[in-house]
């Protein structure tokens, strides 16, 4: 198991380097551009050439990635050219906004996939109709309609909940809560979708197999069975999809956030990115490629202790 550990840390630090250093190589050829966007209009190829070498864009590409690949793993990912703010404080800021929206939804939607996917394997017929039928829409909503059609509904017309904004946690428990309902059915709703028929189609496959009608001539319960047997082996590739789709909602978030004016990740991102604000989008980069390593070496743990054969991989 140590070993197996070991090989997935491994990976995870080759795909953090890899990708760190090819963002920052194409990011390199845009730092005159920046320099000029600085300056303004009236920037002169002098000024240019100065600011260029004050913040030490002048030296090989390669030079400055290392410098900055030695300071980022000192935990100091520069300041942002606009603000003057550092950097990892106000990418951990947004990103604290958007795991509070994403982390609730992931967990709801996967008791809600489970719950549907079992259900519609194990009883067939007009359930498995209407668990089917309830993914298809799922499927077929589009996110930014739906989200529009719930702020209509909840906020405009009920009044039951904002139509926008954010309020921490710590500042007030209710209002964090009202305030991210409507962002956490719209990512429960898509997501739920696609897991629900991944969770269903392995738990037929689990259900058909010979040790589940060896399991029932002994006189084994159909919900022991479900349970203590199937739903474990069905788990390993539902872990998969719940990972796969922790990732896609974190690409979600940039609409989500613009759509309820959410000081979150994906925000902060579209608006480093219109900026060219280089230190930061270096950052956003940084930090969202080490949750996507974690989240997959969790999802590789899990599936290792469900699964012991997934271990010599």
């Amino acid at each position: 198991m140590l070993l197996y550990i070991a090989k997935r840390l491994g990976a995870g630090v080759v795909l953090a380097l890899l990708v760190s250093f090819i963002t920052f190589m194409l990011l390199s050829t845009s730092f005159e551009d920046v320099a000029r966007t600085i300056l303004g209009p009236s920037a002169t190829p002098e000024t240019v050439a100065g600011i260029m070498a004050a913040r030490g864009w002048d030296r090989p590409a390669i030079v400055q990635y290392f410098d900055w690949l030695l300071h980022a793993l000192r935990g100091d990912f520069g300041v942002s050219v606009y603000t003057s703010l550092p950097v990892a404080p106000s990418v951990i800021q947004r990103l604290t906004v958007t795991l509070s929206i994403i982390v609730p939804a992931l967990l709801i939607t996967a008791v809600v996939a489970t719950f549907l996917g079992v259900w519609s394997a194990s009883r067939g017929g007009i359930v498995d109709r209407i668990s089917q039928g309830l993914s298809l829409v799922g499927y077929l909503v589009p996110g930014l309609l739906l989200a529009i059609g719930l702020v209509v509904i909840f906020a405009v017309q009920l009044k039951w909940l904002p139509a926008t904004g954010f309020t921490p946690f710590s500042d007030n428990p209710a209002a964090w809560l009202r305030s991210i309902t409507i962002p956490v059915i719209v990512l429960v709703i898509g997501g739920a979708a696609n897991m629900t028929a991944q969770v269903r189609g392995r738990m037929i496959d689990e259900l058909r197999k010979d040790y589940v009608r060896t399991l029932r001539t002994r006189g084994v319960s159909t919900n022991a069975i479900i349970v203590k047997h199937a739903l474990r082996n069905a788990g390993s590739p539902a872990l998969t999809v719940m990972s796969l789709e922790f990732i896609q909602m974190f690409g979600a978030a940039l609409i989500i956030e613009n759509v309820f004016a959410l000081p979150g990740y994906g925000s902060f991102a579209f608006n480093a990115s219109l900026q060219g604000d280089i230190p930061v989008i270096l950052g956003i980069t940084a930090f969202g490629t080490l949750l996507v390593i974690v989240v997959n070496l969790v999802t590789d743990l899990a599936n290792g202790w469900l699964n012991p054969k997934a271990r010599v991989r």
